[in-house]
């Protein structure tokens, strides 16, 4: 069977990564994680100090929050970094490693997760991390899940999935999540978290969340993993 490029995008928190990872290996293909990129994007703005968050008052007496990010320097130093996919054979799929160090555990915390939608909306960040993904997918036989992989990054897919749930679901699992590593976490944070994401990624100038006009949608609010890996099975092999 000629091997294809399996384009996963969707919401945060629907399980892309789970699914495609599961996918991957049914299906013998090289897994990519492109939403651990911008996430490893993100780190590496926080570990350098080229991100701060900057309360402002609001003339009804409330805050909001904006996040300033020194863009150029942060492009520079991915350009001296090295983003590397490593095959774990005990987990049976790739992790991310910047510069030689493992930072999946680092990369999923809630500090980065709340900064990865401003850092993912720059222009050349964007344009960098998508160069690196079509030379990674070029061969074929990948399975890439992200935001907007079957738009912008392989628009040509052979297959395309737009993977939803409802939000409240959606925080539910990753609460639990983030609970089991560290239990002070509030689902409330979590639920914004997941609203604020949802606004920036959908409203962004620079390849905004959509589905792909020839995209499949699976909702698997009420799915469990196992029927939404059968599910692009079947289309992967039809």
């Amino acid at each position: 069977m000629n091997k294809i490029i399996i384009a996963i995008d969707g919401h945060s928190s629907t399980g892309k990564s789970t699914t495609a990872k599961a996918v991957a290996k049914a299906l013998g293909y090289v897994y990519i994680d492109t939403g651990a990129m911008y996430r490893a994007a993100t780190l590496i703005a926080i570990r350098k100090g080229l991100i701060a968050l900057a309360g402002v008052a609001q003339p009804d007496g409330s805050t909001e929050t904006f996040t300033h990010i020194d863009a150029d320097s942060l492009l520079a130093a991915l350009k001296k970094s090295q983003l590397t996919f490593k095959y774990n054979p005990d987990l049976g799929y790739a992790e991310l490693f910047l510069d030689g160090e493992n930072i999946e555990k680092e990369i999923r915390s809630l500090e980065v997760a709340n900064a990865v939608s401003e850092v993912a909306k720059l222009p050349a960040v964007r344009a960098f991390l998508v160069d690196l993904q079509r030379e990674m997918g070029k061969a074929k036989g990948v399975v890439m899940d992200g935001r907007d992989i079957g738009t912008v990054v392989f628009p040509d897919a052979e297959l395309k999935i737009f993977m939803t749930a409802s939000e409240q679901i959606r925080a539910e699992r990753r609460f639990k999540e983030l609970q089991a590593k560290d239990p002070s976490v509030h689902f409330a944070d979590v639920l914004a978290n997941i609203q604020h994401r949802d606004h920036l990624d959908s409203t962004r100038i620079e390849s905004p969340l959509r589905k792909a006009p020839d995209a499949v949608v699976i909702d698997n609010s009420n799915m469990t993993i196992d029927e939404q890996v059968q599910a692009i099975l079947n289309k992967a092999q039809a």
